[in-house]
């Protein structure tokens, strides 16, 4: 039998291979006891064919013990050393006829080294060439003949029908032994798409924060410089005001900078209801805000999603509804859903045809990590309203059930 590579140790004969010698050691050992201390023949043929046995013992550690264990054993190597053993078995057994109990230790190598029609005919050999040889040489009574005849066909049917079976379970156990191996293989594949797909996720995750709010916070800056710019020279009070309001945006930004870096809850958030978080997010950007519904405390999900929506909302119509668009946050409390809308009375535009580009992109993946959804609706002319709507729990009854 030949064993593919890579799955040494997979097999039980070959992790217990002590045993393997242990055994062969003992149908030597006994084998030679019964060839020395039989009736017949007489004591110079008995030596003879014990003597013939002795070899066998270094023949096997030396070149058959490396060749079982071969991975997989070598098929010419494994014919010289079957070979070489027969060579020195049946001319013993031809002899004595208690040498045969040697079969039960040269027909294993058969099956574990050979192909399986090899094997066959080197065990037809072992089994059946002695008792043949053995009525030639000493002519012994036909029931004698009849009985080790008979003997050594079952001894033969025996053999190939348990070698035929060890060797469907080696073939069954090497493949499954290579089902584990594939299926470790992509235990280790899984494992590393997985982390690959929490890196690419968090990836995402950390661009929609810097989108929402450094990169939002620094666009506001970069406005407010050239607002600045244009008003120092006929309009100081109004520069020192957004001069003020540039300070006030650089610190916030700088806050929402530590709070990414330590994973913490949005600055505008922290201490603070999602309303109250709205009014400062709405003064800073000259928006008006309404609440409508009782106001309750949220889990922190949909709140973060909400307000990093309408920072995203308000920064669009800052840059395409116009500077004299008016803006408008709604924040909806109702049974199961929390709804936000931001709205303005600008320029509008063509949904189908535009590009939603990062930022709309973000948004409604936000909503979607929270099973909510985003949707946007505006004209050309008409202004634009941007609507996130979010599942939360429940108002609970008044009798304390949900």
């Amino acid at each position: 039998m030949r064993i593919r590579s890579g799955l040494v140790g997979a097999y039980t004969w070959d992790r217990s291979f002590r045993l393997w010698d242990t055994y062969f050691a003992l149908i030597w050992l006994a084998t030679s006891v019964f060839v020395l201390f039989t009736d017949f023949p007489g004591w110079p043929v008995r030596v003879t064919a014990a003597a013939l046995l002795v070899p066998l013992i270094p023949l096997y550690v030396v070149v058959g013990r490396p060749i079982l264990r071969g991975d997989p054993p070598d098929e010419r190597r494994a014919l010289v050393f079957l070979a070489a053993m027969m060579a020195l078995f049946l001319p013993s057994a031809v002899l004595v006829g208690e040498t045969r109990l040697m079969t039960f230790a040269l027909v294993p190598p058969c099956f574990m080294t050979l192909r399986v029609r090899w094997a066959l005919g080197a065990v037809a050999i072992i089994n059946l060439v002695p008792v043949a040889g053995w009525a030639l040489l000493w002519w012994p009574s036909d029931l004698d003949v009849f009985l080790n005849s008979m003997f050594a066909v079952v001894t033969f049917v025996f053999s190939a029908a348990v070698g035929s079976w060890i060797i469907r379970i080696i073939e069954q156990s090497q493949e499954r032994a290579e089902l584990i191996a594939e299926l470790d293989s992509s235990r280790h594949e899984a494992a590393r798409l997985s982390t690959a797909h929490g890196a690419l996720a968090e990836r995402e995750r950390m661009a929609r924060e810097i989108h929402d709010t450094l990169a939002q916070g620094f666009t506001s800056l970069l406005m407010l410089v050239q607002a600045v710019e244009a008003e120092l020279e006929h309009d100081v009070p109004q520069a020192r005001r957004h001069l003020a309001l540039m300070d006030e945006t650089a610190r916030q930004n700088l806050a929402e900078a530590r709070a990414l870096v330590a994973g913490t809850a949005p600055v505008d958030l922290e201490g603070a209801s999602l309303p109250d978080a709205l009014r400062r997010l709405a003064a800073r950007h000259e928006a008006t805000l309404e609440v409508t519904g009782p106001v309750r405390p949220l889990p922190a999900g949909p709140e973060v999603v909400a307000l990093r929506s309408c920072q995203e909302a308000l920064s669009n119509a800052r840059k395409h509804a116009g500077s004299s668009a008016s803006v408008g946050i709604t924040l909806a409390y109702t049974d199961a859903s929390l709804i936000v809308s931001v709205r303005d009375d600008g320029r509008g535009f063509d949904p189908p045809s535009a590009s939603d580009g990062y930022g709309l992109a973000g948004l409604r993946a936000r909503a979607t990590e929270v099973g909510g959804t985003a949707s946007i609706r505006s004209a050309p002319g008409d202004g634009t309203t941007v609507t996130v709507q979010l599942p939360v729990p429940p108002v609970p009854s008044p009798g304390g059930s949900t």
